[in-house]
């Protein structure tokens, strides 16, 4: 699959590149979710210069001073001795032998010198103090780890916290990049074929590009791919998860099981799990992991107790529904039955998913000022709407819009009842638009 779409980003990291090489040296960030596309994007914005390429792997110190070494000498013309052992000697010659020399230094899988050598970030931290801003070094880091990376750099404790001049966080794909993309690959697509890539992938690059080069972009062929023995996305959710949380990941994985079954609400979620006084654990998934977000209604105020926890990365939430949930058929290799499940309900299922494609199609409209959906603590299915939003630019103005895959299941009558109570309770002297937005709207 071809490179797509981050074009800011790329705009972005040439204009750093500029300062860095015309003024002083310029410390990057970029952070995401694995298989973001993290390193693509890096290697694409120096694609067309030479740059330093220092990947962190799992090796001892020794051997990664050597692999630096030979690299950083290739690039630069510098004669840094290979028989260095240790990150502090090497950087330390390095800083005093650069000058002015324009170089790129990407550091790929930043967050494992920790494991490598946990003294060296202090080390970092004063070379890049005492010669910022007397070299010209183009330096870039990112890391898989997103959890470890954000700690390194904004923790206050750490020893980098504040040295980062850019931080680039990767996102996924949007909406309309996935039309693109599913129009060059499948120009036949239907919106369900649209839906299931969005549903799934939840635009993460590497897993588009993973049924993309496997030319499988309908509904159904996405299902059998998945739900298959040796599928390289079996196991994905909790090797992704397992490396942010560490060992004692059990907890969390309580949490994200109860909240993909559809128990929402902090009393719901600790009944199922059988535990109390979980505020903490959800404080985390939510600010610390990014792997959950916490919904008010639209205009709630901050502290307003009507709170409802989702699953923010459509992948996870699609693993832990359909993936964790029925393991013991995974671990049974019974894919077909297990297919059948996925496929009978998948239409329920992605409806939600529907209501969360239309609001980031309205959101990129930059008509709105918020958008979100309305319910209440009590009768929240009585009164509830599936997406509020509000005009910027003209006041009083706001629309009020169910989701169906199917128009024909959309009751008129019914969503102009919850907008009058909507206007009593919340919107009153708005004029409120009322839609249904469908498959055919995609």
């Amino acid at each position: 699959m071809r490179f797509y779409n981050r074009e800011s980003e790329l705009a972005e990291l040439l204009e750093i590149r500029k300062q860095a090489f015309a003024d002083h040296s310029r410390f990057t960030l970029i952070t995401g979710r694995r298989r973001i596309g993290k390193t693509s994007l890096v290697l694409k914005s120096l694609s067309e210069e030479q740059f330093a390429y220092l990947f962190v792997g799992k090796k001892s110190e020794a051997v990664l001073c050597a692999e630096f070494s030979r690299e950083i000498n290739k690039v630069t013309g510098l004669e840094i001795p290979q028989e260095l052992r240790t990150l502090q000697s090497l950087f330390s010659l390095f800083f005093q032998m650069i000058g002015t020399r324009k170089v790129t230094l990407f550091f790929d899988e930043f967050q494992e010198l920790e494991q490598v050598n946990p003294g060296f970030m202090s080390d970092l931290q004063q070379f890049w103090d005492r010669n910022k801003e007397v070299t010209n070094v183009n330096l870039v880091a990112s890391g898989s780890v997103y959890t470890l990376m954000k700690k390194l750099f904004e923790d206050k404790k750490e020893p980098l916290f504040g040295r980062a001049d850019n931080i680039i966080k990767v996102a996924p794909f949007n909406v309309e990049t996935l039309k693109q993309i599913l129009l060059e690959h499948s120009p036949g697509y239907k919106n369900e074929d649209l839906l299931a890539l969005y549903t799934i992938t939840g635009g993460v690059p590497k897993y588009v590009e993973l049924l993309c080069d496997n030319n499988v972009l309908t509904q159904k062929k996405m299902i059998d791919y998945i739900i298959r023995d040796n599928s390289p996305l079996l196991d994905e959710g909790k090797n992704l998860l397992v490396e942010e949380f560490g060992r004692n990941y059990s907890t969390y994985f309580s949490i994200i099981t109860a909240i993909s079954r559809g128990y929402n609400t902090q009393n719901e979620i600790e009944s199922f799990v059988g535990k109390p006084n979980l505020g903490a654990q959800l404080l985390r998934l939510v600010e610390h992991y990014s792997i959950l977000k916490h919904r008010r209604p639209i205009m709630a105020k901050e502290g307003s107790q009507t709170v409802r926890y989702e699953i923010d990365d459509p992948f996870i939430r699609f693993w832990f529904r359909f993936i964790e949930n029925y393991r013991p058929l995974v671990e049974m290799k019974a894919f077909e039955r297990l297919r059948k499940i996925v496929t009978d309900e998948f239409a329920a299922y992605s409806g939600k998913l529907l209501e969360r494609y239309f609001k980031e199609m309205l959101a990129a409209s930059g008509r709105y000022l918020d958008i979100g959906s309305y319910w209440e603590a009590r009768n929240r299915e009585q009164n509830e709407i599936d997406i509020v939003a509000i005009e910027s630019h003209k006041p009083k103005l706001a629309l009020a819009a169910e989701v169906k895959r199917n128009p024909k299941e959309f009751r008129p009558i019914k969503l102009d009842a919850k907008v009058e109570h909507l206007e009593q309770k919340l919107l009153y002297g708005y004029q409120i638009e009322r839609l249904c937005l469908s498959l055919n709207d995609m």
